[in-house]
């Protein structure tokens, strides 16, 4: 069953980047990623408030029990780590197809694998060791197919963000296998619930003081996609546009559910981090074909070449941890 659940979360995770792809055409990168927190955030003071009311019964999946600093200090690292991948993500999003930073991102699970390898001291076998040479070959496809658009891997900084969000997102991979494992297996057990409901807040707050930083100090650039055909706000200020403000919705929609799905599937008995993150990078195909048909983009052809060798990636990946 938690693959089920898994699957379903990659499903919600795809459904997410074509709406965020679309909230940040026509809008700058740090009041959508606020406007994402702030929802998000919302969505889960219902559980938290519903906990400490006792409206919500501990047997509840969406319990949140209350958490003293002890508990809390990890969840804010969690939210520091989260949030530098979402915006170093963010502006790679708005500035690269997203045909091109799908693929990118879904190299994510290799690099878990690298981490466990040097964290923990994990071996790999010999399935794992193609997976990830099939990942490199992936990663240089894309730079070709990147150089076909005008796109140079080696000194773009669009891609150079995407690249380090994905790192900062294995990392937070791994810091949720070490913060939902039980104390006996050397993790802390932290509650679900209580990670990702507080980690949302955390964010919110840190992305406010972000917020209020480009707005006192310098003012948010009016930062347009190229060929998105906005015309400059002379001297002002644009919280959201009439047309980004559905999608940003969305945006914490899909990825509180998918987040919620994800860490449901990780409780569950008998369930493989390693798996579960490998099945939510799955999401790769969902936002391509979406952004393909959406977005119009163009190369498609090679670009899904070098998405197919991912997946195969992926799949060796799988087999190797099935050993």
């Amino acid at each position: 069953m938690w693959l089920t659940y898994a699957f379903l979360s990659a499903a919600l995770l795809g459904c997410y980047d074509v709406c965020k792809k679309q909230a940040l055409r026509h809008q700058a990168v740090v009041p959508v990623l606020f406007l994402n927190t702030f929802f998000c955030s919302l969505i889960f003071l219902v559980p938290v408030l519903g906990s400490a009311a006792g409206w919500i019964g501990q047997d509840s999946l969406l319990y949140v029990p209350s958490q003293g600093w002890a508990v809390q200090r990890y969840v804010v690292l969690k939210s520091l780590i989260v949030l530098s991948s979402w915006i170093l993500g963010y502006y790679g999003m708005k500035y690269l197809p997203l045909t091109l930073v799908g693929p990118i991102n879904a190299t994510r699970p290799v690099m878990v694998l690298l981490g466990a390898m040097l964290f923990f001291g994990e071996r790999l076998n010999l399935y794992q060791w193609v997976g990830v040479l099939l990942a490199i070959a992936s990663f240089y496809l894309l730079s070709r197919s990147g150089r076909r658009e005008g796109i140079d891997f080696r000194h773009n900084r669009w891609v150079a963000c995407v690249v380090l969000a994905a790192v900062l997102g294995a990392l937070s991979g791994l810091y949720d296998k070490y913060l939902m494992a039980a104390p006996e297996a050397g993790g802390v057990g932290l509650n679900r619930m209580v990670v990702q409901s507080y980690y949302n807040f955390y964010q919110c707050l840190l992305m406010g003081l972000v917020l209020l930083g480009e707005y006192f100090l310098a003012g948010v650039r009016d930062e347009k996609s190229p060929g998105s055909g906005d015309a400059p706000v002379a001297g002002g200020y644009r919280l959201w546009s009439r047309s980004s403000l559905l999608p940003i919705v969305l945006v914490s929609l899909f990825l509180s559910v998918a987040d919620f799905v994800y860490f449901y599937a990780l409780s569950l008995d008998g369930a493989m981090v390693s798996i579960v993150s490998m099945v939510r990078r799955s999401s790769v195909v969902v936002s391509f074909l979406l952004g393909a048909w959406l977005f119009h983009e163009r190369n498609l052809r090679s670009k899904a070449i070098d998405l197919a060798l991912v997946l195969l990636g992926m799949v060796f990946l799988w087999l190797g941890s099935g050993d």
